[in-house]
């Protein structure tokens, strides 16, 4: 009768029970960081106290920040590689790739917890763990040992009956998710892939799903742990992980969806949301100005081998730059082992390092006004650093294909060939470093002048009046709180440095502006937050002042991010209370002493004489770290 989600949740259940919509705490098997988050996690884990992880597994990676047009960045990777090596967590280098390409092929396994400072943590569910994204500072917790705390989701199941045509990919699959459920349909659920059509998908391909399940605002997807999981890791090396799991033919979902494969055909997200969705045919022939593959969303040695078959004995239009990544060096090694490689350079494809890059604004930032194909889970407006781009999401068959053609074009009209499986991946793990296991306390961590203490907080006042600093709309994003890119990455480390770009493409000088009234509140329409797990969101405008954001919903991990670090999430009772408020109007909510699960706050609009009240979804583990203004602060009170 359980799903497959409810039996690993079971199995690493420390605390509550297991009622939908309930506090929970669960134990965590196995955690990852990647630079742009993760020297924030491990300054947290070092303010612990902390000598040595008490996790199965941490894994540091470094394939967001590799741009090093100043010393930030390499300070950065010195001193994560440093910290690794003391407290006994596995370093993978700059070029060993994406964390999530990489964890998928090295030491993802079925059943296990998983626990991320990145929001794209849940591709390791295509190989059947339970991986989740979250701040820096709960993944830093459950190195330090506590459990991982969160509210006991819904399961959603998507059945896949059928079997994708050429030319129709993966991708596709996820994108009429995110048609069907929108990007904030998965908020407290988790997405669950049954059926038939499971069985035709590899791995590369289911992790492709779950790794955009994170679109959904869902707190993870996954699919089954089957023969075909037991495959992919025999030739890893890895048969040793194989656990075989499912749901119960008689388990009970919360939703059902069902896709049929045989009737999908290509799909394109069009700027500025992943939800966007039309068919490819609606909008083929649309002239485009750039092409790019990769991310941790379609980087494998697959996705590749299909691009490099589309793209041999042709050259990308004359109107379109194309780039490449690759998702780790083993998809390059193989690539380069086989001869694909040659085809992609020969076609005049740009390829870049084993990394994030351009998904992340990390360079290849496109033309004015250009009009830009990306095989990335994300089309944020501005992510990809130009402001005036339309991005917009596609398979690598699309990509391909429309790179060629110079246009969006549907790749059913491609003369291709599907790749066979490899019979084994080349393994050569000499890019990952172990930690010191005989004398960590000899190891000295490194730290560059950009890597600054952490900003502290004050416990919670009884009663706070303050401005509203910024009232925004739906569906803001960490990006548009604050932002990534090449300008803004290297400053990660730096609190101080980084507030400066809080809110820089909504509201330019906002720190200005904090700064000069004394912080204030931020109020927000529908799923606040969604995106990146990057807790800089929450943590800069701590800096500045914020003490709470007063929203129509939240997304999951910005709700957590937000509490981490003692801002107070309340959201309207009434949603037509949020058209009252202007920018500027002065708030008073009074009383904060009281805060208790379940107990609405009546907030005073001292500018308009106005009252209206907010609610909120936290726990008493919730606001007694609010009281303490922050968990950092609670954990010090010996919590």
């Amino acid at each position: 009768m359980p799903t497959l989600t409810e039996k690993i949740i079971k199995a690493h259940l420390q605390e509550g029970v297991m009622d939908k919509g309930s506090p929970i705490a669960i134990k965590i098997d196995q955690t990852l960081t990647q630079d742009a988050t993760g020297t924030m996690a491990y300054l947290q884990l070092e303010a612990m106290g902390v000598k040595q992880v008490k996790t199965e597994l941490s894994v540091s990676y470094v394939d967001h920040n590799t741009l090093q047009s100043g010393f930030e960045n390499a300070d950065d990777h010195k001193y994560l590689q440093t910290v690794a090596k003391k407290h006994g967590i596995y370093f993978s280098r700059p070029g060993n790739g994406i964390c999530h390409q990489v964890h998928l092929e090295r030491f993802a396994a079925p059943g296990k917890t998983l626990l991320g400072s990145d929001s794209h943590t849940p591709t390791a569910g295509g190989i059947g763990a339970l991986a989740m994204g979250a701040g820096g500072l709960d993944v830093a917790c459950a190195m330090a040992g506590r459990p991982f705390n969160l509210k006991m989701p819904k399961v959603v199941n998507i059945k896949l009956t059928g079997k994708l045509n050429k030319g129709v990919s993966s991708k596709d699959i996820i994108l009429k998710v995110l048609q069907i459920m929108s990007v904030k349909g998965g908020v407290g659920k988790v997405i669950e892939y049954t059926g038939e059509g499971v069985k035709t998908l590899n791995i590369p391909q289911r992790a492709t799903i779950t790794n955009m399940g994170a679109e959904l605002g869902a707190t993870t997807s996954i699919f089954p742990s089957d023969e075909i999981t037991h495959e992919f890791l025999k030739k890893q090396n890895r048969e040793e992980c194989f656990v075989p799991l499912c749901a119960d033919d008689d388990a009970v979902y919360d939703e059902t969806y069902e896709i049929n494969l045989d009737d999908l055909e290509p799909m394109i997200a069009m700027p500025h949301s992943p939800d966007a969705v039309k068919t490819v045919r609606e909008v083929a022939g649309k002239k485009i100005d750039q092409v790019a593959i990769g991310s941790c969303t379609n980087s494998s040695y697959r996705d590749m081998m299909i691009v490099a078959s589309i793209l041999k004995n042709h050259v990308v239009a004359d109107n379109v730059s194309l780039c490449i990544s690759p998702g780790s060096k083993q998809v390059l090694t193989m690539l380069s082992e086989n001869g694909a490689l040659t085809d992609l350079i020969s076609s005049g494809a740009r390829m870049l390092e084993c990394t994030c890059g351009p998904c992340i604004g990390m360079g290849q930032s496109p033309i004015t006004n250009a009009w830009s194909l990306r095989t990335f889970n994300r089309n944020f407006y501005g992510r990809s650093g130009t402001l005036s781009a339309n991005v917009c999401l596609v398979s690598p068959e699309v990509a391909a294909y429309s790179a060629i053609k110079g246009c969006i074009a549907d790749p059913r009209e491609a003369d291709f060939d599907i790749p066979a499986e490899p019979d084994h991946f080349e393994i050569n793990d000499a890019m990952i470093i172990p930690p010191e296991k005989e004398h960590p306390e000899d190891v000295e961590i490194v730290r560059g002048p950009n890597i600054k203490p952490l900003p502290e907080n004050t416990p919670l006042a009884d009663e706070v009046e303050k401005q509203v600093v910024i009232k925004v709309g739906d569906n803001i994003t960490t990006d548009h709180i604050a932002p990534a890119g090449a300008k803004v990455l290297p400053f990660r480390s730096n609190i101080e440095k980084i507030s400066e770009f809080i809110f820089r493409d909504v509201q330019p000088g906002f720190k200005k502006h904090c700064q000069e009234v004394g912080g204030g509140f931020i109020v927000a329409g529908q799923n606040y937050g969604q995106g990146s797990s990057r807790e800089h969101a929450a943590l800069a405008p701590m800096y500045l002042g914020i003490k709470a954001v007063i929203a129509k919903s939240f997304a999951r991990i910005h709700l957590a991010n937000l509490v981490n670090f003692g801002i107070v999430p309340f959201t309207f009772v009434n949603e037509a209370d949020y058209d009252s408020i202007d920018e500027g109007d002065v708030l008073k909510i009074a009383n904060l002493h009281e805060l208790q699960p379940g107990k609405n706050m009546t907030v005073v609009n001292t500018t308009k004489n106005t009252t209206f009240e907010v609610a909120h979804t936290l726990s008493q583990l919730d606001v007694d770290i609010l009281m303490a203004g922050g968990r950092l602060n609670y954990i010090k009170m010996g919590k």
